[in-house]
């Protein structure tokens, strides 16, 4: 069994509505032992949108990290997510930020995060639902 840490984001429509149906659909790729609370924060990059809702779970899953992303990424796309500008506004955004403590740079797929360090928007929930969780490349 894995431990995945996920991080949610909505800054559109519904936002406490699109977390929490992820969140359930998340419950079915495994088990979720820990939500943080929401966070609501201001957008990074792209300034002239609404705030965002922030959070993160653990996930325990049997999938591999790049099925697991892949179910992800299904999951963003049900609730209306639709890619174009970056950093702009999204109905749901699913990031996958560590896989146990597995280094992977593959396309499509980087674990952890690569941009997560710079994220107050990750820390801060991170911290509170994991206060003794360290990154296994800068050992944060």
């Amino acid at each position: 069994m894995a431990e995945a840490w996920i991080g949610l984001g909505s800054n559109l429509g519904n936002r406490r509505a699109h977390l929490r149906g992820a969140l359930r659909e998340m419950a079915r790729l495994g088990r979720l032992r820990a939500v943080s609370p929401l966070y609501e924060t201001e957008p990074v990059g792209l300034r002239e949108q609404p705030a965002f809702l922030n959070a993160v779970a653990r996930l325990e899953t049997e999938l591999g990290p790049g099925e697991l992303l892949d179910a992800l990424l299904e999951i963003e796309a049900r609730h209306g997510r639709v890619r174009g500008v970056r950093n702009g506004p999204r109905t749901l955004d699913l990031d996958l930020l560590f896989y146990n403590d597995a280094v992977i740079r593959e396309p499509g797929l980087e674990v952890p995060h690569p941009r997560l360090h710079e994220r107050r928007f990750v820390l801060e929930p991170l911290c509170a639902a994991a206060p003794g969780l360290r990154h296994p490349l800068l050992g944060l």
